[in-house]
């Protein structure tokens, strides 16, 4: 067989920690990490959302799910998720950081408030909860996989501080890769289009205009739909494999081509 006898992409027997999984893509990227095998401590804001989720991955892969209600914007509720995960499992293999919100705002419309809230949960949240997870990471020779975006790897209108927030999280993946190479733990990042989920309403896009956003796909991405959330998650997936053995430092785009469009 090509890929040497494993069924491609199995998680089985892999710990994983995954943030952001009370909904969107990091409740999907749980729901498929269980049925590739995993064993999954899953974490976000919202208890009964994450509670949920919890539910549907247990019926999916059968096995038990570690739910940690936390904000990852909270120094010790960080430490909380990361120490529950490891006193229960006793080990941590892969981390996925799927924790992120977007704000809509120019240089003209912008706050520090705002610019302050974007970066504490899409950057420094990640910054910290990675710090905490790599010694652990190392006994594994383990991995990271960072939900980035298109816009880390193309520059948009109105969305200043969520630009420059993936753009950090981008540079973050890389300087990761290269400080832990040598202990051969992996760090990669996806870098997904427009896809399905609310978080483009939780950033401030009423259901009319977020329907509008949608319809503006068929010409903003040259495969001419959103993503789902499925098509992120498996790519997460693979990267969190040991099918992804050789892979550190990369930003894969999910984004139905959008990344290589240019305004004609």
């Amino acid at each position: 067989m090509a890929d040497g006898g494993r069924t491609i992409g199995r998680l089985d027997g892999k710990i994983a920690l995954i943030t952001g999984a009370s909904s969107g893509i990091g409740a999907g990227t749980a729901k498929m990490f269980c049925e590739l095998g995993a064993n999954v401590s899953i974490t976000g804001r919202n208890a009964e959302n994450l509670k949920k989720v919890g539910d549907e991955c247990e019926q999916l892969g059968g096995n038990k799910v570690l739910c940690v209600q936390g904000d990852v914007t909270v120094e010790d509720d960080v430490k909380r998720i990361v120490e529950e995960t490891v006193n229960h499992y006793g080990q941590l293999d892969v981390l996925v950081n799927c924790a992120g919100i977007v704000e809509l705002g120019n240089i003209e419309t912008t706050s520090l408030q705002q610019y302050d809230q974007v970066m504490n949960t899409n950057v420094r949240a990640m910054y910290h909860i990675s710090m905490l997870a790599v010694p652990h990471l190392t006994k594994t020779k383990g991995n990271i996989v960072n939900v980035s975006s298109v816009n880390g790897l193309r520059s948009f209108p109105n969305v200043l501080a969520y630009c420059m927030s993936k753009s950090a999280v981008d540079q973050f993946t890389r300087c990761c890769a290269l400080d832990l190479a040598a202990k051969q733990v992996r760090v990669n990042s996806v870098n997904p289009g427009v896809i399905i989920t609310e978080i483009h309403k939780r950033g401030g896009l009423d259901e009319e205009a977020y329907q509008k956003f949608l319809e503006r796909t068929k010409f903003t991405h040259a495969l001419g739909r959103p993503g789902q959330v499925a098509e992120v998650a498996s790519m997460i997936a693979f990267l969190a494999s040991d099918n992804a053995s050789f892979i550190t430092g990369a930003q894969i785009p999910i984004d139905g081509g959008r990344h290589a469009m240019c305004p004609r």
